[in-house]
């Protein structure tokens, strides 16, 4: 696998690199959007590490670009701003996770295995299908039978989770790791939240409650 690191902050972006070329990944790193562009452009890369502030053109900027050119590889933005508007505006050009500074290696390489294990999957069937429900992973649609289901952005990432391993016991935990900001610090009952508008949507009986443990998508009978 060989990723492509374009972050301005040298110090960090080697020592990304170094961290990631250990865990087995070929990397390159760049510090400027234009020339990150230019490589990601080139299409030799399993995933993308993009700062959002950088000199020359920024991660937006830059994930936009990709995006309109055709190229689908996995964007994981970074950035020292936090807030909902600056996660909505990299994920809306196209980014496929999005991470804050300050963040752990660890968590950032979870992530990019996440991304790279969502890739390897949309390389074979897309397409989720438990009883009735089929989800549709790489369009990010839901259907009931032959009827489509409207979920938000968080309900279908919730869903998926479940989806992802239909029959077993999901923990809130395993959720927050991979629907939320490893570095979110709220209510974990947050989900319970997202877990009763699914079954609003789904149908109750599609996701049980494994007390204690967390949940279960089934196929309703």
């Amino acid at each position: 696998m060989r990723l492509l690191i374009v972050e301005d902050e040298k110090r960090l972006a080697l020592s990304l690199a170094k961290g990631l070329t250990a865990e087995g990944y070929a990397v390159d790193v760049v510090h400027d959007g234009l020339e990150g562009l230019h490589r990601a452009s080139e299409g030799a890369y399993d995933l993308v590490v993009l700062d959002i502030m950088l000199p020359g053109m920024n991660g937006y900027r830059v994930c936009g670009a990709l995006r309109a050119a055709g190229h689908d590889v996995p964007i994981l933005m970074l950035t020292a701003k936090d807030g909902e508007y600056d996660e909505a505006e990299g994920l809306d050009t196209g980014a496929d996770d999005y991470l804050t500074k300050p963040f752990s290696y660890v968590v950032l390489v979870a992530r990019i295995k996440a991304l790279l294990r969502r890739r390897g999957r949309a390389g074979g069937s897309p397409v989720l299908v438990i009883g009735e429900l089929r989800i549709d992973t790489a369009a990010r649609r839901v259907f009931l039978g032959e009827a489509e289901t409207t979920l938000t952005a968080k309900e279908f990432s919730v869903l998926e989770q479940l989806a992802v391993r239909a029959g077993e016991v999901v923990s809130k935990a395993q959720i927050l790791e991979h629907v939320w900001d490893f570095a979110y610090d709220g209510d974990p009952n947050i989900i319970e939240v997202y877990i009763s508008a699914l079954r609003r949507k789904l149908g109750a009986p599609r996701i049980q409650t494994v007390r204690g443990a967390g949940y279960r998508l089934v196929a309703a009978s």
